[in-house]
């Protein structure tokens, strides 16, 4: 039996929320006495060896340029297989976009439970007991799984990454792949250098920043911090800034370690998307702004007077002139 760990990847790079996967299952492999292994299917450029160090000592990998595509159905019938060749009763992935299309179909081809959104360790001190977050992260809810293979999607930033070290064994499986039924016409790509969903840190702003030309401060902010930068639903409305900034009920749902808002009011719907953050600083002029409520620290002042002293007083202490 094995513990068997969904790696996703973009642009021929593992994803940070794969890492965390990886952390997680490795200990989850440990508490049950199991072995853990990775799964990866399609190709990337990285030295997948050197997955090792997060625990994994065996990757097994089907070196197929189609998966690199997403095609839920398609690659829920590659995994099912290779559950079958690897005999693994816990399959962990990252509860991202990716992971959110696949588990659920994989979970009916195996009939296999399937908890979404677990934000820590299984109790299997009486079975099997995850936790999960709940109404948009308001509560949590302790769900027992007791079929014969689980199936669990992780939530980002809700698991620390772990490097015991090590390097892992490569395994190509020789699976057949069949032909995609989904034809992509054209790509997107969404602009920064850091992926707001992988965000440990997370600028964002609102209407109180009055229009599209003061985003400067917001972007000089971030880039100080090592941040990615989001909006509310009123700004992408406006095409202040692009829609894949937008977090929030309707939008992005995100759990950075920090997260820095200013000038938002903090509707309820912006909130059920950010919520899960560790820490929320909120910067408004308005006292009675709800966000307040919500904000593990607050900042009543008008962001373009406060913003520019925060740059300042970063850069002060990065050494920066």
């Amino acid at each position: 039996m094995s513990v068997l760990i969904f790696i996703d990847h973009t642009d021929g790079h593992v994803k940070k929320t794969s890492l965390e996967a990886l952390s997680y299952g490795a200990k989850v492999a440990a508490q049950t006495g199991n072995a853990a292994e990775g799964i990866l299917l399609g190709t990337v450029a990285d030295d997948l060896t050197l997955l090792g160090k997060y625990g994994i000592k065996k990757i097994n990998r089907v070196n197929n340029e189609i998966l690199n595509h997403l095609d839920p159905q398609l690659i829920a019938d590659v995994l099912a297989e290779v559950v079958k060749q690897t005999g693994a009763k816990i399959i962990v992935f990252p509860n991202n976009v990716t992971g959110k299309a696949i588990a659920p179909i994989l979970s009916a081809k195996l009939k296999a439970g399937l908890v979404s959104g677990v934000v820590s360790l299984p109790d299997t001190s009486n079975g099997f007991i995850v936790r999960k977050s709940v109404f948009s992260g308001k509560a949590f809810a302790n769900v027992s799984i007791n079929t014969e293979i689980k199936i669990i999607s992780l939530n980002p930033n809700s698991y620390q990454i772990q490097e015991p070290g090590g390097t892992a064994e490569i395994v190509s499986l020789d699976i057949p792949v069949g032909a995609s039924k989904i034809k992509a016409l054209s790509t997107s790509k969404s602009s920064g250098d850091i992926p707001l969903s992988e965000a440990e840190i997370v600028v964002s702003g609102g209407r109180g920043l009055k229009g599209p030309e003061n985003w400067g401060m917001i972007e000089e902010l971030a880039k100080l911090l090592g941040a990615a930068t989001a909006c509310s639903r009123p700004v992408a409305d406006e095409h202040w800034r692009p829609h894949n900034e937008h977090v929030g009920q309707t939008g992005l749902a995100i759990a950075p370690n920090l997260y820095i808002a200013i000038g938002i009011s903090g509707a309820i719907q912006h909130l059920a998307g950010v919520n899960r953050s560790k820490t929320i600083v909120v910067i408004n002029k308005d006292p009675e702004a709800p966000f307040f409520k919500a904000a593990n620290y607050g900042i009543v002042g008008d962001a373009f007077e406060v913003v520019p002293k925060i740059i300042q007083a970063v850069k002060q202490l990065k050494g920066a002139q």
